[in-house]
């Protein structure tokens, strides 16, 4: 167990924040580390209130959208946004819901010493006390593969019976049953989700809704699914404590009616219970640990050799890099749903912002990471996802808009809801959160082992799409094309005495729309299934899409108009910026202009207060990384590990109406792990780049593995900022293009075999040195400066 991947407390947690978070992706528990009574705070990824979504209902969304696009043409700002307001839905997302708390008393009170700790190198969570008899140890985990909860209690011997199990149901009539076998207490409970609940900022008298209704022959319901939870403690022949759980849920699919069937979930629940009983504790912590880091131990960044005032805070970095790593794998999981905003954690029936999948930035924001980190088998969640909504948007975008293709608006949920709810048209309204996500089919393929090809599936996914934004281009006059209506989230601008959200244009949508097209049009050349029709229409527009333009101020325009002014020049949004970072199309060497314009706006952005929750500070971090910013980057880093995380490094966002001042949300942990990253190596530029935005704390350090377009696995080194040695090792037979800090013009190139390559000069960037070569797959390429020392990799 290494102590630089420990999150160390002295104080048990009184607060969910402060908890520590297990999981295998479809079971989650918060651990409080209370003494001698635990109570883990349950979940699963597929509990979520409501049942199958009904086919949309409302007429004439052409008729609509033709009144709204003429508002906006007209210039009548107020106009736009009450014909915007009617474009809307009367419905809501559903959802996550809680399992309930599990309540373990397992010893003696503590009277002393205390300290809780979580390993995030093993993702065991550990509390160990003193009490009036001795030292007390309590481990838990949740192992993917035997899908239960372990948590084992080493209390020393006073001759007592210890050891109960209770149950705090959230949901009523939950049943709660107790069972008696050979010295094992079991603990049976079953119950219904809600069929219906309404966000937590939605007013209503019924805000939570259980059905009453009796499931149909086969056990299903039309909303409502059931659950289960079955829990097992027994005495060990070591004498240590052993609780063992499972978790089953009604969920079918999105489009199947779920089960209530709280038997055959209960009978599920119990199978795997016992199978895991009959293991020992030793066995099942080692097929824990050995899944677990088979994804964790691909990645490694080691901060120790860096010195001086700084250390702290780059300890602090390296901590917060591995415990993001950590949250994404603990929650998303091949087969499982996606993290949603908060993973796969929540204790609230009405959690914050439903805890769904809010598709204007932090669904994506989650999975920022996943390639870079060599967690790419972690992102097929969101990929599914997607595929879902590109299709249920279909039924969308014909009764809301009168057009072909797909749509989904600014959230969903486990059942794909794509509709635009009712409320403010500046997040109510933005049609955009399905061309956001189409574009993880890019990142999935760029990332890939080889140069990017999209097969037919993934063609499938983007077509909808792509015909959904070809629909919603406008001819602005004078030949160029603006997405209409647009929005810019979340935010409103002030226009000639007007407040309003709805235009045209927004530099978000036409950065979505260029980036959409152009990636559809280059996977489109290598599918033969690609829709010919398609494909000539996005290859006439994509050079008509107006580009974004700057203000005389030298910033980015939110909505490409000198006469709109942001409401909240402070916006926690960076919507505008897109195109720099997760965008590729801005780069400091290819757009040079715009570079300069997204520097100016995020100034503008942050000396009026942006970054004051945890996701948007790690957006901060991204555009920071790319801008070449340390100072930036270095004051993003401590603002997120410090005033935007709670005592167990939970992201958190600013809400005076929950316990604490604050919503854990889990997408600054995530968000933040891609920025981290892209400090030390970039390749969305041409070339993998290497050390371009190292902070200054961080003095010396290496990372490992990580991963850059084409699917090239990168190893760097560094002391005082310079290069110290690097390897790549392609994954295909390719030229690979290196850049790195100047001064460092002689560099050695040397294959598996100790031989030196011939490598040629390429141009860089102010700053910096580039060179390319031949590279075979297979091969690992050890770079180095001439006169250093010479091996085969990066010095352990």
């Amino acid at each position: 167990m290494s102590v630089r991947h420990r999150v160390l407390l002295n104080r048990p947690a009184t607060l969910f924040i402060n908890s520590f978070l297990l999981g295998n992706g479809s079971t989650g528990a918060a651990v409080y580390g209370t003494p001698a009574r635990e109570r883990f705070e349950l979940n699963a990824d597929t509990l979520w209130s409501g049942g199958p979504l009904p086919e949309p209902s409302i007429e004439g969304g052409a008729e609509r959208l033709a009144a709204l696009r003429e508002a906006i043409q007209c210039g009548d700002h107020l106009g736009a946004d009450a014909a915007a307001v009617v474009l809307q839905g009367n419905s809501w997302t559903q959802s996550y819901q809680p399992v309930g708390g599990l309540l373990w008393t397992y010893g003696n009170e503590g009277i002393g010493e205390y300290r809780r700790f979580l390993d995030v190198s093993q993702a065991i969570a550990t509390t160990e006390y003193k009490s009036d008899s001795g030292w007390v140890r309590m481990d838990s985990f949740i192992s993917a593969p035997d899908g239960v909860l372990v948590s084992t209690a080493t209390v020393p011997d006073t001759g007592e019976v210890l050891g109960s199990l209770d149950f705090d149901a959230p949901h009523p009539h939950t049943r709660v049953e107790r069972r008696v076998e050979d010295a094992t207490e079991f603990l049976f409970v079953s119950g219904r989700a809600p069929a219906s609940v309404f966000p937590n900022y939605v007013q209503d008298p019924a805000p939570i809704v259980y059905a009453d209704d009796e499931p149909d022959d086969q056990g299903l319901v039309d909303a409502g699914m059931g659950f289960a939870l079955v829990a097992s403690m027994e005495r060990i022949d070591d004498g240590t404590l052993r609780l063992i759980a499972a978790i089953e849920t009604g969920f079918r699919g999105y489009d199947q009616r779920p089960s209530a069937d709280v038997a055959s979930l209960l009978r599920g629940a119990e199978e795997r219970v016992r199978a895991a009983q009959v293991r020992s504790t030793e066995d099942l912590r080692r097929r824990h640990i050995s899944d677990y880091q088979s994804y964790f131990n691909r990645v490694d960044l080691d901060l120790t050799a860096s010195s001086g005032a700084g250390a702290s805070e780059a300890s602090r970095a390296e901590l917060y890099f591995h415990f993001g790593r950590y949250l994404l794998i603990s929650s998303s999981r091949p087969g499982t749903a996606p993290a949603n905003l908060q993973g796969i954690w929540n204790a609230d029936v009405r959690p914050g912002w439903s805890a769904n999948y809010t598709t204007n930035i932090n669904a994506q924001m989650n999975y920022w990471g996943a390639e870079i980190t060599a967690l790419q088998d972690l992102h097929q969640p969101l990929l599914e996802l997607t595929r879902d909504l590109a299709i249920k948007g279909a039924e969308t975008a014909y009764a809301y808009y009168g057009v072909k293709g797909s749509v989904v608006h600014h959230n969903t949920d486990i059942w794909r809801f794509t509709t635009p709810v009712s409320g403010e048209p500046q997040w109510a309204n933005w049609p955009s959160g399905l061309m956001w996500l189409a574009t993880h089919f890019w990142d999935r393929t760029d990332f890939a082992d080889a140069s990017p090809v999209a097969d037919k599936a993934t063609i499938a996914v983007l077509e909808p799409v792509v015909v959904f934004a070809l629909e919603m281009l406008q001819d602005n006059g004078d030949g160029g094309l603006a997405f209409s209506p647009s929005t810019s989230p979340e935010n409103r601008f002030h226009s000639g005495g007007d407040t309003a959200s709805v235009t045209s244009g927004s530099a978000m949508d036409q950065e979505l729309v260029h980036e959409l097209l152009s990636h559809y049009l280059s996977l489109a050349k290598t599918c033969s299934a690609a829709d010919l029709a398609i494909v000539d229409r996005a290859r006439l527009a994509f050079p008509r899409i107006l580009p974004i333009r700057t203000g005389n101020d030298g910033a980015i325009l939110e909505w490409g108009d000198e006469s709109k002014e942001p409401a909240e020049p402070g916006h926690r949004h960076l919507s505008h910026l897109y195109g720099l970072y997760p965008g590729t199309r801005i780069t400091e060497a290819g757009t040079p202009e715009d570079f300069a314009a997204v520097r100016r706006a995020l100034d503008t952005r942050l000396a009026h207060g942006s970054g004051h929750t945890g996701w948007s500070q790690a957006w901060v971090l991204c555009l920071a990384a790319r801008l070449r910013d340390r100072q930036l980057a270095e004051r993003s880093i401590s603002t997120l590990v410090h005033q935007l995380s709670s005592e167990s490094l939970l992201d958190l966002h600013p809400h005076p109406e929950w316990p604490g001042g604050n919503i854990f949300q889990i997408d600054g942990n995530l968000g933040a792990i891609a920025g981290l990253a892209e400090l030390l190596v970039q390749s969305h530029e041409g070339p993998i780049s290497l050390l371009k935005t190292v902070p200054t704390a961080w003095t010396a350090g290496r990372v490992s593995g990580i991963r850059a377009r084409g699917g090239h696995s990168v190893d760097v080194e560094w002391a005082d900022g310079a290069l110290v040695r690097a390897s790549v090792r392609p994954s295909w037979d390719s030229e690979v293009w290196i850049e790195v800090p100047h001064g460092q013009e002689d560099l050695a190139v040397v294959d598996d075999s100790g031989a030196q390559v011939q490598a040629s000069q390429r141009p860089a960037i102010a700053g910096r040195t580039g060179i390319s070569w031949t590279a075979a797959a297979g091969q690992s390429y050890l770079i180095s400066p001439l006169g250093s020392r010479s091996g085969n990799q990066p010095q352990d």
